[in-house]
């Protein structure tokens, strides 16, 4: 009996202590120990600002000079002009409303994301592998947006 109060007391300082750290703004999440800084993503800041407002001509600055492009149930290998074409007419299908980022990760010269875009009244998961041949500067390989089956 005394070991599971100890084990009790134990847990409530520790509660406690974290409210305490929260509140001075020092407490530190597992998801911030993991998540990588914030400048490693920066390549995505203007991606993502496109997305959101179904920026087509914009977002097609970002895109490699070939691409896959998947948009729904249409999948294929593009050109730049194509594929911005292909994103003209789902924007103006779609009207985009929001877009939230779900997950970043990145290895060398390699950037992934996964986001939702909130567009005509549906959700849509759209997943993006860009990458750099050198420097800061990277191009989006693929593309693709697929209607939302899950929530998140």
């Amino acid at each position: 009996m005394r070991k599971i109060i100890h084990m009790f007391v134990l847990a409530v300082a520790l509660c406690v202590s974290a409210v305490a750290l929260a509140q001075n703004g020092q407490i530190i999440t597992t998801k911030a120990l993991r998540t990588p800084p914030s400048d490693e993503f920066s390549v995505f800041s203007s991606i993502t600002k496109y997305l959101a407002a179904g920026d087509a001509a914009s977002l097609s600055s970002w895109f490699a000079d070939n691409l896959d492009l998947t948009v729904i149930s249409s999948s294929r290998n593009c050109s730049k002009k194509q594929a911005r074409e292909t994103l003209s007419k789902f924007f103006a299908a779609n009207t985009p409303r929001s877009f939230q980022v779900v997950h970043k990760a990145s290895e060398a010269n390699k950037k992934y994301l996964i986001g939702i875009l909130n567009a005509g009244g549906e959700l849509f998961q759209v997943t993006i592998y860009a990458t750099s041949s050198g420097g800061d500067t990277y191009k989006i390989q693929q593309l693709n947006i697929s209607r939302q089956s899950a929530a998140y």
